[in-house]
Formats: C-alpha cells, sequence, structure tokens
C-alpha cells in the first residue's frame, strides 16, 4: 500500500476542510503545511497539496514546488466555477513547465464569507467588484460575475464533498 500524504494551507477553512475530506476517503496522514518538514516529504509516495487561490497564487504551494515529491496532486480552492474558468495563467505562475508535465492539479470551488476577511482581501475585494466587475457591461458578465455582484458583504458556500470524487479515482490508480 503507497503511503500517502494530505498537506494544506488555508486561511479561512474551506481548503482545510477539502483536506480533511480527501484525508479521510485515502486513509491518508494529513499536514497543515506549517507542520510538515521539506524533508519529510520523501517519507511519502503521493503527496497531495491543497492551497487556496489568492491573485493568482496558490497558498503555499512552494513547499511542493520547491521540494521533491516522488509523486504529486495539487488541488486549489476558490470562489470561481472550475467548470467555466480558465486556470492556465495560475497554472504557469506557479508551476515551471517541468513540473506541470508531471504534476496532476484539481479545481475545487470553496467559498467565502466577507465578515471573516482580513483587511487585506476585504479590501481586495472591493477593488475587484467596483473597478471591475462593475465596470463589465451587464450583457458581457458571466454567471460568475453576476453571483459575485449579488453576494458581495454576504457568505457563500460552495463546498461540496462529493466533487473530490476524480481526485479520489485519480490518486487510486497510482
Amino acid at each position: 500500500m503507497k503511503k500517502i500524504a494530505v498537506i494544506y494551507k488555508s486561511k479561512y477553512g474551506t481548503t482545510k476542510q477539502y483536506a480533511e475530506w480527501i484525508a479521510k476517503a485515502l486513509e491518508a496522514s494529513l499536514f497543515e503545511s506549517s507542520k510538515i518538514k521539506p524533508s519529510q516529504l520523501s517519507n511519502y509516495d503521493i503527496i497531495v497539496y491543497g492551497g487556496g487561490l489568492y491573485a493568482s497564487g496558490i497558498l503555499g504551494v512552494k513547499l511542493v514546488t520547491e521540494n521533491p515529491c516522488k509523486s504529486l496532486i495539487v488541488f486549489t480552492v476558490g470562489l470561481a466555477d472550475p467548470d467555466s474558468t480558465d486556470y492556465s495563467e495560475i497554472l504557469n505562475r506557479n508551476f515551471t513547465q517541468k513540473l506541470l508535465q508531471k504534476v496532476r492539479v484539481f479545481h475545487l470551488r470553496g467559498g467565502i464569507d466577507y465578515k471573516k476577511l482580513g483587511f487585506i482581501h476585504k479590501s481586495m475585494m472591493a477593488l475587484l467588484i467596483k473597478f471591475k466587475v462593475e465596470k463589465i457591461p451587464k450583457e458581457e458578465r458571466t454567471a460568475d460575475n453576476e453571483l459575485m455582484l449579488e453576494t458581495y458583504g454576504d457568505k457563500i458556500d460552495f463546498t461540496n464533498e462529493e466533487t473530490i470524487k476524480p481526485l479520489i479515482d485519480y490518486v487510486r490508480t497510482l
């Protein structure tokens, strides 16, 4: 049986929730990223790393991109709908082309609670709404744009345990 570690970095909790579900389904060890040393990564046959998406970055992903892993699977958690979002820019910013050829990436949908956002994230969201989303002509807005405007300032949660199934199935084939 392969030794699996699920490692995550979560700011507001949705990535942690997905990591817990994944670790349970795979009967894997679970670590918050600050609780595992880079040298420990080589103790595992498979590393599943999860990080939230923030300003085109994957939170904490350098742990696994700058340290060798035998087999690496990454999951991202963001507010946008994975079925209609192009993640190529984010992937190219966070992975070398060589690593992108070896890593398998899954995108999951999280949530947001504006009341829990820190000052910087709250400010970034306000700027995004005011200077980008509101400026898009109504007929050109995507469903995600409309949802962002409708729910701004509220709490919305898209986490869904069923959406980890493709990741779980993939890991089981390794």
